[in-house]
């Protein structure tokens, strides 16, 4: 295979990569390096390297279409955000000090619970309760568009988000991801954001998170340009194309795509982690 064809199949199994992220939140990165190293044989640490700018990529192209059209809570995206980038420097520090093998076990099982709870249905009935003190207090209640028109939400166990989003910072250090599945999970399933404002708020954030890894990573030389480039160009385009989408897509068919794509991926990593293949 010549340079040209490989850097042409790269943005194309990038594209594809974005456009996932870009319509779950999941951010593309945990696409991305499963193709790398399955697909492309390239080193692990260099996927994780070039994964992590393209997930920087994904969040630059999608945020700003969802802050305009109203999707994204900026005022959660920031809060959370103090949690993930905490994580994300943690877990960096952690990638020399920790077998691989042991954090893709946790890494599968954790998204694949994290499918089970995204399918699980939710009664349907009218929030009665008081609002929340703390989401309250943080101005962090919002509103989104819809068919009928703004739709007012409730954010609730602030803290349960907040440590959620402190462990997707650390698999994010440690994996080269961004680890939208976990954001999603925290602000969908603990805080009950609706599932659009939750993946466009993930999007909003995965760009900070994955900035503290990638100083981390480029500064330990697994950042190679010539990779970088293709994955992030494929990316970014796709999660442009997945913004366009968005709006007019069911909440329904979402949480479909999304625990299916974490179900694959997760039993991927379970098999690479109990082999010692990763």
């Amino acid at each position: 295979m010549n340079l040209l064809l490989f850097t042409l199949l790269i943005w194309i199994c990038s594209l594809g990569a974005g456009l996932l992220g870009s319509l779950t939140g999941l951010g593309g990165g945990v696409v991305i390096v499963p193709l790398l190293v399955l697909v492309f044989r390239v080193n692990i640490h260099y996927a994780a390297g070039a994964s992590l700018i393209s997930v920087i990529a994904t969040s630059s192209g999608a945020a700003a279409a969802y802050v305009k059209e109203g999707y994204s809570n900026v005022r959660i995206g920031m809060f959370l955000e103090v949690a993930t980038t905490l994580g994300a420097l943690f877990g960096a520090y952690l990638v020399a000090k920790v077998s691989p093998s042991a954090i893709a076990i946790i890494f599968g099982l954790v998204l694949i619970f994290s499918a089970y709870l995204s399918l699980r249905k939710m009664p349907d009935v009218i929030d009665t309760r008081p609002p929340d003190r703390l989401a309250a207090r943080l101005r962090l209640n919002g509103d989104y568009p819809t068919a009928e028109g703004l739709k007012k939400y409730t954010v609730r166990r602030v803290p349960i988000g907040f440590l959620v989003c402190n462990c997707a910072g650390i698999l994010s250090g440690l994996l080269g991801i961004g680890s939208g599945a976990l954001k999603v999970l925290g602000m969908d399933q603990a805080m009950e954001v609706p599932f659009k404002v939750s993946t466009a708020t993930s999007n909003f954030m995965i760009g900070v998170t994955a900035a503290a890894s990638a100083g981390i990573y480029f500064h330990r030389g697994y950042v190679d340009p010539a990779l970088a480039m293709p994955v992030m160009l494929g990316v970014l385009f796709g999660a442009f194309i997945g913004a366009r989408i968005l709006p007019g897509a069911t909440t329904k068919y979402l949480r479909v795509l999304f625990s299916v794509a974490i179900v694959v991926l997760g039993i991927e990593m379970l098999v690479k982690g109990i082999s010692g293949k990763l």
